[in-house]
Formats: structure tokens, sequence, C-alpha cells
């Protein structure tokens, strides 16, 4: 299996480094192709007009893949490569066009993980550095209804899927392929029973805009533990739920209005309450309640024409207290520039870098523990990622995006000094 794995590593890297000359040059072969004919959203086509007659009939089918083959080159627990995958497939039942209930929309998707984990098997890191490795089983990741009313203006989800798909992302992060970027702080989950994507839970979420560019986002989930384990991946009923999540967001985005010429951003403050039990860290005994605040925020501060390109900034925030998290304060900023060469305006370049601090109370204890001299002082204080990628658009169903990633202090979630790490790889996403 890992030499199979590998195999996958070595072809992926191959590939990047034989696209990567031939970058520029495609961009003719692509306005040759927009001169011909509409460009193809994904890989199979229309499949002879079937595709289209489904979607006319209330059915969109969509399927993506993405791909990540990295190495760590220096530093860490060892050298070594990963590869890791990730195959979603999803439909979509647009309910006006099947029952005639206008704005409904029935979601289903079933995901599947593949691979080795570059930071859990080789660098030892907290913050992941292929954003799809984990979870490497098949698993039912949604099954939801949404109704859109008046106009969108409310939007109503209920059912089986990610609290993440509504709440305390960005999707500007995923400019990278660390999964501290893409596309939430992980201190949030490690705080409480909040689960991104591909992990669902039952809940209802709400958005009401309160005029176009404001939305306030409140909604109610379940947290249950036992639905990660991959024995319940198509068991949504299982037991072992410990008690509701309650979060709320809002949101404003100014530029998103019709003909708007202030340049587009998101703002977004949330906190949310777990009303849980759970088990104090580095102390002794349980809490009932963990509860966290985030801020969020990515605004574009240079438009090149009237299209997409431009330089935008972001940053992130959050805070957990020390009786629950994990993770006490996260920081993030960084920033993407879409469009770079001439003809390469779907391009982007990312910088980023990310700091997690680890929740003194468990450095405290693990060095009375382990009897460190020193102390807890003698520990690192966070795993810091700092991240370069540029994301090339070869066709709209396909883009890669070669990566360097440089990880600081590698073992402070595992309570240990560890040298820096780095890790040279790449990402591949088609949309099938």
């Amino acid at each position: 299996m890992a030499q199979h794995l590998h195999l996958h590593a070595r072809l992926i890297l191959a590939a990047l480094l034989t696209l990567l000359p031939a970058a520029g040059a495609h961009a003719q072969d692509v306005a040759s192709e927009k001169s011909v004919t509409a460009p193809r959203e994904t890989l199979t086509g229309d499949w002879g007009g079937l595709r289209t007659r489904l979607k006319q009939a209330g059915v969109t089918v969509r399927a993506d893949y993405v791909g990540e083959a990295f190495a760590a080159v220096d530093g860490g627990q060892q050298r070594g490569s990963a590869y890791t995958q990730q195959l979603r497939a999803s439909l979509d039942f647009d309910m006006d066009r099947i029952v005639g209930l206008s704005g409904g929309i029935l979601h289903v998707t079933i995901n599947d993980r593949r691979g080795v984990g570059l930071s859990s098997d080789i660098v030892g890191n907290r913050l992941p550095i292929q954003e799809a490795a984990g979870g490497n089983y098949t698993r039912l990741s949604e099954l939801s209804y949404e109704q859109n009313i008046d106009n969108g203006r409310l939007n109503l989800r209920l059912g089986y899927f990610a609290m993440g798909n509504d709440l305390g992302g960005m999707i500007l992060g995923c400019n990278f392929v660390n999964a501290a970027f893409c596309a939430h702080p992980l201190s949030e989950s490690g705080n409480s029973g909040w689960y991104n994507y591909p992990n669902a839970r039952w809940g209802a979420a709400v958005r009401y805009r309160i005029r176009p560019d404001l939305a306030l986002r409140p909604g109610v989930y379940q947290v249950n533990p036992r639905l990660n384990d991959p024995d319940n991946a198509f068991r949504p009923f299982a037991g072992g739920t410990t008690g509701v999540l309650l979060p709320l967001e809002l949101e404003y985005d100014p530029g998103i209005a019709p003909g708007s010429h202030v340049l587009p951003g998101h703002y977004k403050i949330g906190a949310y309450y777990d009303t849980s039990r759970a088990t104090r860290r580095g102390e002794q005994g349980m809490l009932r309640g963990r509860y966290g605040v985030y801020a969020l925020a990515d605004q574009m501060i240079l438009r090149e024409g009237t299209g997409n390109r431009g330089l935008s900034l972001f940053a992130q925030f959050t805070a957990n207290p020390e009786a629950s998290a994990q993770i006490t304060r996260w920081y993030a900023a960084g920033l993407v520039k879409t469009g770079t060469f001439s003809g390469r305006d779907a391009d982007s370049i990312s910088i980023g870098i990310v700091h997690a601090q680890v929740n003194p109370r468990l450095r405290r204890a693990e060095a009375d523990a382990q009897d460190i001299p020193g102390g807890y002082a003698a520990l690192p204080v966070g795993e810091t990622a700092i991240e370069m990628s540029y994301g090339i658009q070869l066709r709209r169903w396909l883009s890669i995006r070669p990566d360097v990633q440089y990880i600081l202090d590698p073992g402070a979630f595992s309570y240990r000094r560890t040298n820096d790490a780095l890790a040279l790889g790449g990402q591949v996403k088609m949309q099938f």
C-alpha cells in the first residue's frame, strides 16, 4: 500500500515539474480554444447531451478529485514522501423543476479519502500540510434540504451536513494547500463539537440577509464524536450524542451588490457554545460547556481592470478558554494575487503564515509529568506554518498548485522540541 501511494506521489510531482515550463505557452492554447467553442467546464464534458438534459429535468451531477503529493525534505520527525487524495460525488435536486417547489434544493454527497498524511505520519506536526489528509474511508458527507425564500434573502438548510459548509470559513484560504488555511481555523474544531467537511452532523442553519451586503447566520448542530468512526460512515443515526452546538455569525460583504464599485471583501465575526460535558484540559475533572469566538477578514486592495485580477489580503483570529481548548489562540495572515502574468488571469500567487498556540495548561501538565528541566517554559509555545504556492488554471476543470511549506516547531503539540521542517510538493484538482 505504501509503495503504491509513493508511486502516485512521484507521478504527481513529475507532472507538476513537466507542466510548469509549459504554463505560459498553454495560455495561447486556451485562447484558441475559446475562439472556437465554449470552454469545457468538466473533464468528461456533457456526456452526449445527457448532463444538460438531467439538469433541465432538475438533477445536477457533480464530481471532483483532489490529489496532494508532498515530500518532507528537512527537519521534522523524519524525511519521506506522502500522497493523499479525495474523490467526491454529489447530486443536487432542483425541487422547483421536479415538484414545483420554488427555491428548494436537495443535496446528496458521498466522499472518499485515501492515502498517507505527511504531517501525521512523517513530520509529526499539528497543522496538516495536506488539506485532504485524514479520514481515509468512504462516507456520507451530506443529505440536506435547502430552501431559499424571498429571492434568497432568507436561506434555510436542514439535514445531515458539515456546519463548516455555512460558518467560520474563508474561501480565499483555499488558494493554499495546508488545512490551516483551507478553509477554517482548526482551533474551532479543537475546542468543541464543531466539525468541518467531510464530517457531517444533523443540524439546522439559517442565513438571513439584513441587507444585500450584511448577513446573520445562526444555527443548531448535533455533537456526536462517534459519527467520525468509519463503522458509522453510512449510519447518520448512530448513537453517541453528547450535546448541541449553537453558533452565531455576522458577515459583512462589501462589493457584493450588483453594480457596486466597492472592492470586494468578506468580514466575519462569530461565537459558538457547545453544551457537551468534556474533560478539563491539563486538570482533573469535567466541565459543561465549551465556547469560543473568532474574527475572519479578507479584502481586495487592488483591482486590475474589471475582472478578478487583483491583490487581496486576509487575516484570522480566534480565542478559546484554557479550561477546554487545545489551541487557545490562533493568528493567520497573508495575501493572494489573482492574475499573474499576461494571459494568466485565473492563476494565483499566495503567501501566508499561521500560528496556533498550545494551551499553557497542557504544556504545564506535560512538563510536570515528564519532569522537564525548565518546566513548561522550555516547551514550544505553539506551531507556525508558512506557505507559498502558485496556482495554475490549465483548464476550467483542471488546476495544479506547486507548493512549499515551512513548519516552525513542528513538535509543539507533541510537547517536544523538533527541528523546523521543510515540505515541497503540490496539489492537483479536477472537475469531472
